[in-house]
């Protein structure tokens, strides 16, 4: 596999490294400029630097194009490489509005392309040990769906980001960057769909020293410049309804202090409730009114799909580069054999992410719930 990366970045970084785990050979790098570039080749491994990212997707000798760039230019960089007939790993949010977003799903479409989001927290084992124990009912019916996902690298006046900027990385800012990660999670392991959403945002820090070319998660160190309005949400709560018949709530913050990644999924039904911890993977809480049981990521005691995930044996831990591992292979795999294998996200699934993006947008805007819009069913190309 042929790959190219647009964008330098934390995640560029991540992209690169699990692409050449993949087998992937690595033809070269677009960062914001040329110098860049060459930079970012030389510290990844790339055979060379791209003057841009359009020079890369337009390259002969790209097979996939992997998108990591700020968020605005997602949607035009994605179409162009579809229209280029490469395939396409788009990071999330897919685009800024579902409009972009369904056009990029129907232009992977007609092109006959692979298209995947790294939507990769699906690929912890425990996950996929959670989402074969609902599967299979032993679980019961699902009546709530709960949990958080906070960080705290926005939580000081100093902190600051691209992100910050609505113009750039969207209208919603902590829902669409994380909370998009929490709600795929809780649909994809409980098998419901949100269908109404009732959300309220807050912006704690309302002003914020503009430092727009920090890198994600990077501290203030004297770069700040003058102080910017901030029109982006901090944090979210969203209550919701799904398709199933549950009822479910989430908390969504870049502002809670001392917590780093905290995804937390509950899924709480008539027999047993599961819970999922991002920051201690390792392992799945199963509540039963009898007893607790924590079921380790052992490959030999785990459902088949979650133990094709479990590489490493019993006790030496797995992490998030392990998942995106995982995700990379899949979508090499999927453009290999032209079939997605189960649980692959998609461009469909990016669009998913947009539409509760937009519902939980009025909702926090109108004060009222607001309903989901169903997924449509996916195209079929000859």
């Amino acid at each position: 596999m042929r790959v190219g990366i647009v964008g330098a970045g934390f995640i560029g970084a991540v992209h690169a490294r699990s692409s050449m785990l993949a087998g992937g050979r690595l033809v070269g790098i677009a960062a914001s400029t040329p110098e860049r570039s060459a930079r970012a080749a030389a510290a990844l491994g790339a055979e060379r630097g791209f003057d841009s990212g359009e020079a890369l997707i337009e390259a002969d000798d790209v097979d996939v194009v992997h998108i990591c760039t700020p968020n605005h230019l997602h949607a035009p960089l994605a179409e162009a490489a579809l229209a280029a007939g490469k395939h396409v790993v788009c990071e999330k949010p897919l685009a800024m509005d579902v409009s972009q977003a369904q056009n990029l799903v129907d232009a992977a479409a007609a092109a006959g392309r692979q298209a995947a989001v790294p939507f990769v927290y699906r690929y912890y084992p425990t996950v996929r040990e959670a989402r074969a124990r609902v599967r299979r009912d032993s679980s019961g019916p699902v009546r709530l769906i709960h949990g958080t996902y906070l960080q705290d690298w926005l939580l000081r006046p100093e902190d600051d980001n691209w992100r910050v900027d609505g113009q750039v990385g969207g209208a919603s800012r902590a829902f669409a960057d994380i909370g998009s990660h929490w709600c795929d999670l809780a649909e994809f392991v409980s098998g419901q769909r949100l269908t109404r959403v009732n959300a309220r945002f807050l912006t704690a820090v309302t002003e914020r020293e503009r430092a727009t070319g920090r890198a994600a998660f990077a501290q203030a160190s004297g770069d700040s410049g003058e102080t910017r309005s901030v029109e982006t949400e901090d944090a979210a709560v969203v209550q919701f309804e799904t398709d199933g018949g549950a009822i479910g709530s989430t908390v969504i913050s870049q502002i809670s202090a001392g917590r780093k990644n905290r995804l937390w999924l509950e899924i709480d039904s008539a027999e047993e409730s599961l819970r999922f911890s991002q920051e201690e993977p390792e392992s799945l809480w199963c509540g039963r009114r009898e007893a607790v049981t924590i079921i380790k990521r052992d490959p030999a005691f785990l459902s088949p799909d979650a133990a094709r995930l479990a590489t490493l044996p019993a006790g030496h831990p797995q992490g998030y580069a392990d998942c995106f591992d995982a995700f990379v292979s899949d979508v090499y795999d999927a453009i290999g054999a032209g079939e997605p294998a189960d649980g692959l996200p998609l461009f469909a699934d990016g669009l998913r992410a947009a539409r509760i993006t937009d519902a939980v947008l009025s909702s926090a805007r109108g004060g009222r719930w607001i309903d989901v819009p169903a997924p449509e069913p996916l195209a079929v190309t000859g």
